[in-house]
């Protein structure tokens, strides 16, 4: 497998994934909001979309999705994984285990100390992944949401 940087010349292929990501967590398709969101974060370097291709084919296989942001307590930039999907027929390849590897490599060469993830409360699926990578459930801080 292939790992690349997306940027706008690629909305063609992430847009589809991206839209299955957010079905899955039960949000309608969108498909024109979802590819002006993707163009809007890339176009303005407030997302760091990786992609994984098959090597032969150049199929994307998946996608992970990182905001750039930062710690007030660290005093240090992160990163926030916003997002994880991998095609059916991909699955148990270990596409997301290589993505995120790959994104915890980029983030420490560029000085990035700290990497966080959120996911379904449900998804044990991922909760496993995550913690595989090194991710821990964070028992210091609750996570709080208002919708607007």
């Amino acid at each position: 497998m292939r790992i690349v940087q997306a940027d706008t010349s690629r909305l063609d292929e992430v847009t589809p994934l991206f839209i299955k990501y957010r079905e899955f967590y039960g949000q309608l398709p969108k498909p024109e909001a979802s590819r002006r969101f993707l163009e809007e974060r890339l176009k303005n370097d407030q997302a760091i979309i990786l992609l994984g291709e098959d090597e032969e084919t150049g199929k994307v296989m998946g996608f992970c999705q990182f905001i750039p942001s930062f710690s007030a307590l660290t005093l240090s930039p992160t990163w926030v994984l916003k997002g994880v999907y991998v095609i059916e027929e991909a699955r148990r390849q270990l596409v997301a285990d290589k993505l995120i590897n790959h994104a915890k490599a980029m983030a420490r060469d560029q000085g990035i100390k700290r990497m966080t993830v959120m996911t379904g409360e449900d998804n044990h699926t991922a909760h496993g992944l995550y913690q595989s990578l090194g991710f821990s459930a964070d028992s210091e801080f609750n996570y709080f949401a208002l919708k607007l």
